[in-house]
């Protein structure tokens, strides 16, 4: 799986969550936290939907995430294991 085909998928998933965010201003550097508004219980929410998606398992050793790219890096990662 290709990181850009991740990063597209993310924002399908991000415009569910979020769905008042303009996501032309969304790229691999934006800030979950501090550009998208991503609090505790979306960051629940885009996690279950990632791994139901991309068919993989974010696991308690995975690292913090604080980009979008961070996250595609991560799914691209567990998907070819």
């Amino acid at each position: 799986m290709t990181r850009e085909t991740v990063f597209e998928g993310l924002k399908e998933i991000i415009s569910g969550i979020k769905p008042q965010l303009d996501l032309s201003k969304v790229d691999y550097g934006s800030r979950l936290v501090g550009d998208l508004g991503i609090d505790s219980l979306s960051m629940l929410l885009l996690s279950l939907a990632a791994e139901n998606k991309f068919q993989m398992r974010f696991d308690s050793a995975a690292p913090p995430f604080e980009t979008v790219g961070d996250v595609c890096d991560f799914i691209v990662r567990a998907t070819q294991s």
